[in-house]
């Protein structure tokens, strides 16, 4: 077996370097695609959050895309200019100046929902540092996403609303079913004092 020392390989467009395959970067059609795709994403995004990740190890971003994915937010490790592209000319256009360094990008329709998935795992990942974040037309440092985190998500919020309207309408049942049952009581009283005289 021959190891290449240099060079690139004819049939896979990968280069060699001392042995090693690296491949090279995106063509300008691939980052077309990347930037459409970030651009869809951004055009139905509430929030945005950025995060440095150097050092980390490879089985805890796994983990975090899983939770990510579970959240329903859009999770991706991007080039800094591709993005920067995406949100130009969007409500998410200040957040472009602090896309500086190695970064991931977590992108969700839910105002909370990428803040809460990235903070929680920024504090058991001490290499994982947030940023900062975007909501539209309003750009966060790191302490206003952890504040973000904090505030319940659209669900929680929905569930609140669903349980503090049904609490009348339950209330009611209760008094509409109190009606016969005192009502029944109140014959069972009687049939008590006519079977005692």
């Amino acid at each position: 077996m021959q190891v290449r020392r240099g060079g690139l390989s004819p049939k896979s467009g990968e280069s060699f370097i001392n042995g090693r395959r690296k491949t090279l970067s995106l063509n300008l059609e691939e980052k077309k695609a990347v930037v459409a795709e970030v651009s869809e994403q951004v055009s139905k995004a509430q929030s945005i959050i950025i995060a440095e990740y150097r050092g980390l190890e490879v089985g805890n971003m796994t983990k975090l895309r899983a939770e990510a994915r579970k959240s329903g937010v859009y999770l991706r490790v991007l080039k800094n200019t591709l993005v920067r592209r995406a949100v130009d000319g969007t409500p998410f256009s200040g957040l472009a100046s602090q896309m500086v360094g190695p970064l991931v990008f977590g992108i969700s329709t839910d105002p909370v929902a990428a803040a809460k998935v990235l903070n929680e795992f920024a504090k058991s990942n001490d290499k994982f540092v947030i940023k900062a974040g975007a909501m539209p037309n309003s750009v966060l440092d790191a302490n206003g996403v952890k504040a973000l985190a904090t505030m319940p998500s659209r669900d929680e919020l929905l569930a609140k609303l669903m349980g503090t309207m049904q609490a009348p309408v339950a209330k009611f049942v209760r008094t509409l079913n109190e009606v016969p049952t005192s009502f029944v009581r109140g014959l069972a009283a009687v049939r008590d004092q006519k079977q005692a005289a």
